[in-house]
């Protein structure tokens, strides 16, 4: 049990990030409705970007602003990966709002996001 709680301790939170984008996946690939695959796909960001910040992160990691307390550089959290996620979720929100858009285009033209029905109408 000692095993199971030090691994849960020190890797539990990849193995939440590897849940939700595996979960993302599976809703990719099974779901019929686009709307459903949105978010899936946002599941998926979502947990890319977590993994990312997690593994951004270092025990005993200072915020790198130099205040004196410290001049060694291993003492510091590289913020390079934060960075990038802040830019990565500003594009996964602009990649959402065109998606929704999209989504009601295509509910305005075919009635449906349901993508069997979808298909059948546009072969038509």
């Amino acid at each position: 049990m000692e095993v199971v709680n030090e691994f849960l301790k020190t890797k539990g939170i990849y193995s939440l990030v590897m849940i939700l984008f595996f979960l993302g996946v599976y809703g990719m690939v099974l779901s019929k409705n686009y709307m459903k695959k949105l978010m899936a796909m946002n599941v998926m960001q979502v947990a890319v970007i977590y993994f990312y910040l997690c593994f951004a992160q270092k025990d005993g990691g200072m915020i790198p602003i130099l205040n004196g307390a410290t001049t060694n550089p291993d003492a510091y959290i590289n913020p390079l990966p934060h960075g990038l996620m802040l830019t990565a979720i500003v594009v996964s929100l602009g990649t959402t709002g065109v998606a929704i858009a999209l989504l009601m285009r295509i509910k305005e033209i075919y009635g449906s996001v349901e993508e069997v029905e979808v298909l059948r109408r546009a072969s038509k």
